[in-house]
């Protein structure tokens, strides 16, 4: 699957594919080919999109400007930003030049983060704010139902799999155990398992807020 499969998927065609393709144009790519431009400037322009967006998401809150300042760093910091591009499985669409790939570049938060941003820009300037909110909905907005539980973003899908691997490759999963309550707020609850053992459990207003609380709710047992 390519980025504008991924995107088709979710109801959002773009015209300028390739400026979409180079959102995920890492600077050690375009090095190594020297006929393609990588994504810092899509960066910039992302950057000033998901200020804005996460501005307007958070007014309706009704909090002081300190605290909406805060908020507003904790959820577009580097960290979280690389954990939507987590979620969402845009690092999967990295171009890396060879050495970069071969050290882990794909994983690493700087680099999943910049692309996020560029990833917005580029789909701002294509498609407009209507596309980011597509985007930005699935994986921000969830978290700000309970903006107090914010705090700094953590990974701990990732850091359950680190701990589970330290001694063997051993794969953990989730599974979405209930779905309930109105459209406009669901819960849902998943299970982590790893080899058919319930690690721990979580609930979320998304999926993906539910399979992190179960992640941290096993990571949690595990590390005692």
């Amino acid at each position: 699957m390519t980025i504008i499969d991924w995107l088709n998927n979710r109801g959002i065609t773009v015209q300028n594919t390739a400026m979409i393709q180079q959102a995920f144009m890492h600077s050690s790519y375009a090095h190594e080919h020297q006929q393609f431009h990588d994504n810092e400037r899509l960066e910039f322009m992302g950057d000033a999109v998901l200020q804005l967006w996460s501005s307007k998401a958070i007014w309706p809150l009704h909090i002081s400007e300190g605290k909406m300042t805060r908020l507003r760093a904790q959820l577009v910091c580097e960290k979280a930003l690389a954990i939507y591009g987590r979620e969402l499985h845009l690092n999967d669409f990295l171009l890396l030049g060879a050495g970069e790939e071969k050290t882990g570049g794909r994983d690493k938060d700087a680099i999943i983060a910049d692309a996020f941003e560029a990833f917005l820009g580029a789909l701002f300037l294509d498609q407009g704010m209507q596309a980011v909110d597509n985007i930005l909905n699935d994986c921000i907005t969830p978290r700000l139902k309970h903006p107090e539980d914010v705090g700094i973003i953590h990974d701990y899908k990732s850091k359950l799999q680190e701990y589970v691997q330290a001694d063997k490759k051993r794969t953990v999963q989730y599974k979405l155990i209930s779905e309930s309550g109105p459209a406009n707020a669901p819960e849902f609850v998943m299970n982590c398992i790893m080899d058919d053992i319930v690690l721990g459990t979580g609930k979320g207003v998304s999926k993906k807020q539910a399979e992190q609380n179960a992640a941290k709710d096993a990571f949690e047992k595990m590390a005692k």
